[in-house]
């Protein structure tokens, strides 16, 4: 089961991740912490904003990261994704990076690995995605395979860290309030 992060827990983490690593590794450490977007509204269906629970989700985000030195957030071209990083973009004063989804997952986890790659070594990049992004950009870093979310998991935050010569390392905690008992996942994870 995942444990809940404060922002000194998600620091702690990342630098026990680093800890293990030989000097010359830790200082071109690379961190991609990755979050689902906040809970959405039901209107517009095409591109909903999020609800007031989506909102209260972007707010614990920010706070959950916001002891870790982050150089970059990439979202979507998707209101809720944006909308979920803005309060981690805007407490560093950055502008957010979007990363359209075009084409299947892979697709955009492909161009989103490239975004990552693009940038200097020992960034740490927060990452706003979708249910079924998430784990393909994981796999694409190198990290290992993982499910899709689950329809009703928001609360699932992945940090990675990525150093040179070494397998790429996972830890998944959780953020916010507590995702519903069983996360949706009796049924088919429908949702983006």
């Amino acid at each position: 089961m995942p444990h809940k992060l404060t922002p000194i827990r998600v620091a702690l983490t990342v630098l026990g991740l680093l800890a293990t690593a030989p000097i010359p590794a830790r200082a071109q450490a690379s961190i991609v912490i990755l979050a689902r977007h906040g809970e959405k509204a039901a209107e517009p269906a095409g591109d909903p904003a999020l609800s007031a629970a989506g909102e209260a989700r972007a707010t614990a985000l920010a706070q959950a990261v916001g002891a870790v030195r982050i150089d970059a957030v990439f979202v979507t071209e998707y209101r809720r994704t944006q909308r979920t990083g803005a309060p981690a973009a805007s407490a560093r004063g950055l502008q957010e990076t979007i990363i359209p989804v075009s084409g299947d997952s892979i697709a955009h986890a492909r161009a989103v690995a490239a975004a990552l790659r693009a940038r200097p070594a020992g960034d740490a990049v927060l990452a706003v995605e979708h249910s079924n992004t998430i784990p393909a950009i994981i796999a694409a870093l190198g990290g290992p395979s993982l499910p899709e979310l689950c329809r009703d998991e928001y609360s699932t935050l992945f940090v990675l860290i990525l150093m040179p010569g070494r397998p790429a390392r996972l830890v998944r905690s959780s953020f916010g309030a507590a995702d519903p008992p069983g996360g949706g996942c009796a049924a088919p994870a429908m949702s983006r």
